[in-house]
């Protein structure tokens, strides 16, 4: 047994030990949020939900809403030159940044920038831009399109943003797995710590996504709410009237380190991440596996990664989309594994379904969790799905003693991860 953190852990393989990455940076901008502590507290104060407009550009959609990010004046956040050499999902990303690393006490022009590492993950990258830019081709003529389409638009894009503003000189990667783009990211920054590529990491996810493309091939796939008529309420995981996701925008960034880095500059840990697994379905382009066997197989390789066991897990933030499948899915699938007693969470009903933005935001609204020992409710939860066979937590969030935590994560194309983090 190896004593590490609040409770003993296991061997996670013969020959491996297991390995936390600190936590000592959160930077958070979502619809019920700006700021950690504002998206904190809009996630746990279900009575003050978001609004969720309807937009211009989706008019005649029978989803024409989604969640968005209006608190945040990224002109004046960035500057105009910096505005104009980025689409809006890298600005988010550079927001969150700066806000993780700050948070983390970090002076980029102090550190060893050659290792310091970026890993964001993105969907989509700069579809609005590229929209944009297809209008302009077809009415105004290739002459008029911007010389900036591919920089813009490419989902390396914020995790380029993010090393350029920072001046991070280490590895700088873009991780796109769909919506499960934000927690691999994570994941990904655990094993670079691992194995010494770099002391530091900045990761998560980054999206924004008001595209009329988009949301209309989601509507016809059927995968989106249609509850026009009271948007706010139309994100409702576990909900036995739930009919669909809505889309959102937003950033979820964490600084992650070496734990002895963390330790030998006295840094405040917020919480480890302990563990991180992946698996694909290979079953369906849109659909997730029906026996949740792949997101089963990533979350029992992440408690192995971390060498925990699975009664040790006291609350999960869950994918959690508000989509039928999907909802019933997972719920089955995390009895199976984790038992009846882990808390468990969506706070997409607060931030919307924010696609490869999403692992990052609730990672890092795991970690606040863990830090308050707080579990935050599921909003619009109204009527609880019977058929749902894990503790929900709605209306309130729930005071709990609980030293790990898991966050899974699905994506079109079957991609799964799971992440388990440790109280610090």
């Amino acid at each position: 047994m190896t004593g590490r953190g609040p409770f003993a852990r296991r061997s996670a393989r013969p020959g491996i030990e297991p390995f936390s990455a600190a936590v000592t940076g959160v930077g958070l901008v979502t619809a019920a949020g700006v700021g950690a502590e504002e998206a904190w507290r809009g996630v746990c104060d279900t009575a003050s939900a978001p609004s969720v407009p309807h937009l211009p550009e989706l008019d005649g959609l029978p989803c024409d809403f989604m969640y968005t990010v209006d608190a945040l004046d990224t002109r004046a956040a960035l500057g105009v030159a910096a505005q104009r050499l980025m689409d809006r999902f890298s600005q988010l990303a550079v927001v969150a940044a700066r806000e993780a690393v700050a948070d983390a006490g970090l002076d980029p022009s102090v550190w060893d920038s050659g290792r310091v590492a970026v890993v964001i993950g993105s969907a989509h990258g700069g579809l609005p831009f590229y929209d944009e830019q297809h209008t302009i081709l077809t009415e105004r003529g290739a002459r008029r399109v911007s010389p900036k389409l591919a920089p813009l638009t490419v989902v390396n894009g914020a995790a380029s943003s993010v090393a350029m503003d920072l001046g991070v000189h280490g590895p700088s990667q873009a991780v796109s797995t769909a919506c499960s783009s934000g927690t691999v990211a994570i994941g990904t920054a655990h094993q670079m710590l691992r194995t010494g590529a770099c002391d530091i990491v900045v990761a998560g996810g980054a999206e924004s996504v008001r595209s009329r493309l988009l949301i209309a091939s989601a509507c016809q796939m059927r995968a989106v709410s249609t509850r026009r008529d009271d948007p706010q309420a139309a994100c409702r995981p576990f909900d036995t009237h739930r009919d669909g996701f809505v889309v959102g925008e937003g950033a979820g960034l964490l600084v992650m380190e070496h734990p002895e880095h963390a330790r030998a500059r006295g840094a405040t840990v917020r919480a480890h991440v302990a563990g991180y697994g992946a698996s694909s379905d290979a079953h369906s382009a849109v659909a997730p596996d029906p026996d949740g066997l792949g997101i089963e197989r990533a979350l029992r390789t992440a408690l192995a990664d971390a060498g925990i066991d699975a009664l040790d897990v006291g609350h999960v933030n869950a994918h959690g989309t508000s989509t039928v499948a999907n909802d019933l899915i997972e719920a089955t699938m995390l009895r199976r594994v984790l038992g009846d007693h882990p808390l468990v969470t969506s706070t997409k009903a607060m931030t919307g379904h924010t696609l490869g933005a999403a692992g990052g935001i609730e990672t890092a609204l795991t970690v606040l969790a863990l830090q308050r020992q707080l579990v935050p409710p599921t909003g619009n939860l109204d009527a609880p799905d019977p058929a749902i066979p894990v503790e929900v937590v709605s209306k309130e969030a729930r005071r709990a003693a609980f030293d790990c935590a898991v966050k899974t994560s699905l994506g079109f194309g079957g991609h799964n991860a799971a992440l388990v983090l440790t109280r610090a």
